[in-house]
């Protein structure tokens, strides 16, 4: 969709969909990869060792603890943090392959990483807005029913995930918009409009067709 996304004159810009673990960020963010394809999911980075079904650079790029901080120290990253004993991080060089391209860049990012992108001030230092979603669960009764039913955590794992959701939505009003999750229908209608909003944004159109 690259070539689609460049003939409007329309400039790409940054979508990240941020919410607690177990919310359904993961779900939302691929169902919007599915229903528009102007869109690409930035893979991001993480030492922790790959789950069953994963592959490098398909889901994340995995690397070691070393290979990581050699990256941090040289400046590659955007924002990195530790989540669940393990370092997270999206590196900007692959934010900008998928603008140059011509994609929107979308990021899967959980509170911690979207308050420290936040900070980079990215219009500035990529040259591209920011839209930043917050996908809240309806309760945090639903919240745990899903964690139990992704059936991959252990008891302890799920009571420090929903410890850490609380904590997480007070930062809600950080974000540019707030989703309360429902269904996966739900969930994607709402962000569509957001799409459809940001992408009527005047200063994102390099020129009306009609003064081509």
């Amino acid at each position: 969709m690259a070539k689609d996304l460049a003939s409007t004159g329309r400039k790409p810009w940054i979508l990240l969909i941020s919410a607690p673990s177990g919310a359904g960020k993961t779900t939302l963010c691929q169902s919007l990869l599915q229903s528009d394809n102007r869109f690409r999911r930035l893979i991001t980075c993480t030492t922790r060792p790959p789950r069953t079904g994963e592959s490098d650079g398909d889901d994340y790029h995995f690397l070691n603890r070393e290979a990581f901080e050699q990256q941090v120290g040289q400046g590659e990253f955007m924002e990195h943090a530790v989540v669940y004993d393990h370092v997270y991080g999206s590196r900007k060089k692959d934010v900008m392959s998928l603008i140059h391209q011509g994609y929107h860049p979308l990021l899967n990012i959980d509170v911690q990483g979207a308050a420290s992108i936040r900070e980079q001030n990215l219009p500035e230092q990529l040259g591209v807005d920011l839209i930043t979603v917050f996908l809240c669960p309806p309760s945090l009764e639903e919240l745990e029913r899903r964690l139990r039913g992704r059936q991959s955590d252990q008891a302890e794992v799920i009571a420090r995930r929903l410890n850490s959701a609380r904590d997480e939505i007070l930062h809600w009003k950080a974000f540019d918009y707030f989703i309360e999750s429902s269904t996966r229908s739900h969930d994607l209608e709402r962000l569509e409009q957001i799409v459809s909003a940001e992408s009527l944004r005047c200063h994102r159109l390099s020129s009306p067709s009609v003064l081509s």
